[in-house]
């Protein structure tokens, strides 16, 4: 849990991390938010700290790196061994995500990558093999996701700049 609660700035800080954390630098956050580029430092610094900020991740397109097929498993696990079969289920070579649903009925989604149909046949019975009821898969088409700008109290770029009279 957060400590202190996020101001303007670090909602800004979050959303163009979203947009592009690999491409812009402390410096082009500080001139867009109005702050030095220290102050944008220390702050990410301090929502990594926190735990808010946990990594920085890749987006890969997997069909250009050769894995074109990409499937949706909605399985069962029992709850008390969920996250046991999670941690197993990520060792499984091509398993790229899980989702846990709160309860109830297909309480796991995990996300799989892989080149050929043969190697979805072998990681569906590694699935399998660790308990899990597979209700159905979905091969996936596309996805698309945006970075989420609706960060309560965030200014848009047309807003007068965000600061809370230090610089940390």
């Amino acid at each position: 849990m957060v400590d202190e609660p996020l101001d303007d700035l670090d909602r800004r800080i979050l959303h163009l991390l979203q947009v592009d954390a690999r491409g812009i630098t402390d410096t082009e956050m500080a001139e867009d938010s109005n702050v030095t580029g220290t102050t944008i430092a220390t702050r990410i610094t301090k929502l990594e700290d926190q735990g808010i900020i946990r990594g920085y991740h890749p987006d890969i397109d997997y069909e250009q790196a050769g894995y074109p097929l990409v499937v949706l498993f909605i399985c069962t696990a029992p709850l008390a061994d969920r996250s046991t079969i999670c941690e197993q289920a990520l060792g499984i070579v091509g398993v790229v995500n899980i989702r846990q649903m709160m309860a109830g009925e297909q309480n796991l989604h995990i996300e799989v990558v892989a080149e050929s149909i043969s190697r979805i046949e072998e990681i569906t019975k590694q699935l399998d093999g660790l308990g899990l009821t597979i209700h159905r898969s979905n091969l996936l088409a596309t996805e698309t996701v945006q970075p989420w700008n609706h960060f309560h109290g965030m200014a848009s770029e047309n807003d007068p700049p965000a600061t809370d009279g230090s610089e940390d």
